[in-house]
């Protein structure tokens, strides 16, 4: 078997005598460490951002305004971290932040028209592999697939909370 068969195979595939959880947990590394690889050789993509950065671009795709906290939790950063990444989308013409009329304390923030074309432009090169990777999958099996991961979330958290 070639190096490449290999690396498309996935994790769990093959090993005889495991169990389907067993099997579960060593895919799930094997796609959490090519999302680490993946992370490690874009530090910044083309148009200068990071992987980082243009998780704070799709957290506000969804959104007209977020506050910084909301932000936060939608790009799966922590709050400090949203603060020191802002500055440079700002500068940058990609996101705006302005004051709540109804809470001066709290800043909101909304992409531009330019961060929003960015976003666009970055799903639309994305979308058609991610749906080709998923294609043989029906519908069900992706809803399953996404409970068992939520589950894994809501575990993985929850071991965060107890430390």
């Amino acid at each position: 078997m070639s190096a490449s068969e290999v690396k498309s195979r996935p994790a769990g595939a093959g090993q005889a005598g495991l169990e389907p959880h067993e099997q579960l947990g060593r895919s799930f590394k094997a796609a959490m460490a090519a999302v680490r690889r993946l992370r490690g050789r874009e530090t910044h993509s083309p148009d200068g951002l990071s992987d980082a950065q243009y998780s704070l671009l799709f957290g506000l795709r969804e959104h007209e305004q977020l506050s910084l906290g909301e932000l936060a939790v939608a790009a799966d950063l922590s709050a400090a971290t949203a603060t020191e990444m802002l500055d440079p989308l700002a500068a940058s013409g990609l996101v705006r932040r302005e004051r709540s009329e109804r809470d001066r304390r709290v800043v909101l923030i909304s992409l531009t028209d330019r961060g929003r074309r960015l976003t666009e432009e970055r799903r639309a090169r994305f979308e058609p592999r991610w749906r080709a990777a998923l294609a043989e999958f029906s519908d069900a099996e992706l809803l399953t697939a996404a409970a068992v991961l939520d589950r894994m979330r809501a575990m993985f958290d929850e071991l965060r909370s107890e430390r």
